[in-house]
């Protein structure tokens, strides 16, 4: 069996397996779990294995970033996805945030999980808007980021 697949309009569909990117290959798999699972918003759903998603925020924004992180709650409903993103939008849909920070000059290199909580969620979403430190615009938007979640 080979899934095909136009991941642009009026291109020709071509082997997953060939033409996808790593984004598109993570939001493929979303898309086929959430029909498989009807969403996984069943409140009796038996608990799934891990779902890992990476760089399914590439190549997209807005409105559609929104949807994919609200894809993304619906599936974790039913079991546990751990989402790496550099996007707001997706990352305030979150139940749970955590920054990871490579640090390349110690051999080998260094990478370091940090669970975050409270200010320091709107913080990193701060971060990830582009904004300063202290950006209360950026602030005010993040925090209406997760109210909306």
């Amino acid at each position: 069996m080979e899934l095909t697949i136009a991941p642009n309009p009026g291109m020709p569909a071509g082997p997953l397996r060939e033409i996808a990117s790593g984004g598109e290959l993570s939001r493929v798999m979303l898309a086929l779990l959430s029909v498989a699972h009807g969403g996984g918003d069943s409140p009796t759903a038996e608990r799934g294995p891990l779902l890992v998603f990476d760089e399914i925020d590439a190549g997209i924004g807005g409105h559609t970033a929104r949807a994919v992180g609200e894809h993304l709650r619906a599936l974790a409903a039913g079991r546990q996805i751990l989402c790496i993103t550099h996007l707001p939008q997706v990352a305030a849909m979150a139940g749970r945030h955590f920054t990871i920070a490579k640090d390349a000059s110690t051999v080998p290199a260094r990478t370091t999980v940090t669970a975050l909580g409270g200010d320091r969620v709107v913080d990193e979403l701060v971060r990830m808007l582009g904004a300063a430190e202290g950006d209360r615009a950026a602030s005010r938007h993040a925090r209406s980021l997760l109210r909306a979640a």
